[in-house]
């Protein structure tokens, strides 16, 4: 694979994981109040959050390696696990470093939740409302198209859509649906 390639494909995922990102935001706000979609039962809802989100997880690994081995990027394997050691801007790739942390303790704990027990994974999982606009910030300031209209345009519709789904999270019309029920709609299938 030529390093031309591996720029645009380590680019582009990083682009298709931020998309990703904010509908698994959106979707996880949606299966926390439990009610169906216009066009989706509740199930389905949650079904829908957990496989964006491990697609998006797929596109993020697959962002951060193909930057590894893409020489324009200058990454090093110490700062995809360690935030702002980068020799490249660092503040800007620090906080993919960042928010590639905060998405691993997301990954791991909701793989042994059962283990954690719903209390604790829900503490930790709330660690999604500060990785989503880290990773936002890390796009706009690290990513090469940034700058490009269609880019801000991009990231702009992200924002506004979490934002509205934050404002929905957050308002006296949204109720939640009981504990025991929303934890059993997040069970895993063996």
């Amino acid at each position: 694979m030529s390093t031309d390639t591996l720029w645009y494909l380590g680019r582009g995922s990083g682009v298709v994981t931020l998309v990703l990102f904010t509908a698994s935001v959106i979707l996880g706000i949606g299966t926390r109040s439990g009610r169906p979609a216009p066009w989706l039962p509740r199930f389905a809802v949650t079904a829908l959050h957990r496989y964006t989100s491990l697609l998006a997880t797929v596109f993020l690994v697959l962002h951060v390696v193909l930057l590894l081995f893409a020489p324009y990027a200058q990454l090093d394997v110490v700062d995809t696990v360690f935030p702002f050691l980068a020799g490249f801007a660092p503040v800007w790739v620090g906080l993919g470093t960042l928010a590639l942390d905060l998405l691993l303790a997301l990954v791991v704990t909701s793989l042994l939740r059962h283990r954690l027990g719903y209390r604790t994974w829900r503490a930790i999982h709330w660690s999604a409302y500060a990785a989503w606009p880290v990773a936002l910030v890390h796009a706009l300031g690290a990513g090469t198209d940034a700058g490009t209209a269609w880019f801000l345009v991009l990231a702009g519709v992200c924002a506004v859509a979490v934002a509205g789904a934050l404002s929905w999270r957050l308002s006296t019309g949204f109720t939640e649906q009981d504990r025991g029920a929303v934890a059993t709609l997040m069970e895993v299938p063996r």
